[in-house]
């Protein structure tokens, strides 16, 4: 048998929370069996939820011990799926026996609080009691509790048309506006920006370029908003009860579906990479979100989000906060208007960028600083190829 160490500990795969919105998600399919070695960044398992099937990433390496939840089954968020023992569990590298050696550093199952009477009843009326919501004291399950479940499970099922996965989008995007609507005291603030030297600079960059590795507005306006949280990091946070920087920029950038509806999966280290590393993010994310192939990660750790529309025209747009995130940022259409330049009008072109903020976390002035800071590095976009790892 290996020799254990005592610090490392089993590590619980949770069902990850792929957005405010979530609640739950189905367990579709496995693609582990216990023994099985993984690495962090391995997708394990399949799920699915109103956005779709998303691949979910392992985020720690070691061998899966137990699988805990069956497929096809709906699991709320924070429910253990499976069991992970670390690397670090055993001195030497040899496959563990799941079931054996393992079994004395496996974290303890919680206890099911019930009734004796409830939990006879159960057993005897075939009934899963772990799935049986208690109403008693401290959440104790009781003989009514088990009764109201036995009913539940023989009223006959109304069928109704099964919604279609746009449908399914539509509604938890419904649902996490609604809920920021209701929650969130927004503030909005606007700037307007000269494109002049940033487009400049970006048929320059693309000149060289095949039309396949050919550079975005979009790539500057990910860059810009990524670097300009690194002067204002309170716009880079979440609200829970009290404000949250977050460690980490990693920008969401809402991307329409052919079918109708969005997504919004997030462009990691947005601030740490070049100009070209974002645009290979950005069309590789567009891509798997038209193909509903996401992974967990693309759906989870948005820092803040970024809502462009000016493909349609739309000269500002000001949008809906993704909570927990504290601010929102919108680009428009990149027009011909009048412009004031050391006391001479011409005609530039302009993109009004716009800013959605939570007034519990910022205020007005920190707004305006970071609508600011955005607005200097499109002016000189030159600045945005100086990437700080």
């Amino acid at each position: 048998m290996p020799e254990m160490i005592p610090t490392a500990q089993p590590i619980e795969f949770k069902m990850p929370s792929l957005g405010a919105d979530m609640e739950a998600g189905f367990l579709r399919e496995w693609k582990v069996k216990p023994g099985d070695r993984v690495k962090r960044g391995d997708i394990i398992a399949e799920v699915e939820t109103q956005k779709g099937i998303i691949d979910i990433e392992v985020f720690d390496s070691g061998t899966i011990d137990r699988i805990i939840v069956n497929e096809n089954e709906k699991v709320p968020v924070g429910t253990t799926l499976a069991i992970i023992i670390p690397a670090a569990a055993f001195a030497q590298s040899q496959v563990v026996t799941p079931g054996s050696a393992v079994d004395q550093v496996l974290l303890p199952v919680a206890h099911v609080r019930a009734s004796p009477l409830a939990k006879r009843m159960a057993s005897e009326l075939g009934v899963d009691i772990n799935h049986i919501k208690g109403t008693g004291q401290d959440g104790a399950i009781t003989k009514a509790d088990v009764e109201r479940a036995v009913q539940e499970r023989a009223a006959p099922v109304q069928k109704k048309k099964a919604a279609t996965p746009i449908e399914n989008i539509r509604a938890a995007v419904a649902a996490a506006m609604s809920k920021s609507n209701r929650e969130v005291p927004h503030y909005y603030l606007q700037t307007r920006v000269d494109m002049s030297h940033a487009l400049t600079w970006l048929a320059a960059q693309n000149k060289e370029r095949t039309i396949k590795n050919r550079l975005l507005p979009a790539v500057l306006y990910i860059k810009s908003v990524a670097n300009a949280l690194r002067d204002v990091p309170d716009l880079n946070a979440y609200w829970l009860t009290q404000l949250e920087r977050q460690p980490n920029i990693h920008i969401g950038f809402v991307v329409s579906m052919r079918t109708g509806g969005i997504m919004v999966p997030a462009i990691r280290d947005a601030d740490k990479k070049t100009v070209d590393e974002v645009m290979h993010a950005l069309t590789d994310i567009i891509t798997r979100v038209r193909s509903m192939r996401l992974r967990s990660s693309d759906l989870s750790d948005s820092t803040l989000t970024i809502t462009s529309l000016g493909v349609d025209g739309v000269e500002a747009v000001y949008g809906v906060i993704y909570p927990p995130q504290v601010a929102l940022v919108g680009f428009g259409a990149i027009t011909d208007q009048p412009w004031a330049h050391e006391g001479m009008v011409g005609v530039r072109p302009v993109l009004t960028v716009t800013l959605s903020a939570d007034h519990r976390a910022t205020d007005g002035g920190t707004g305006s600083r970071f609508l600011s800071a955005v607005k200097t590095f499109l002016e000189k976009p030159q600045t945005l190829w100086e990437t700080k790892k």
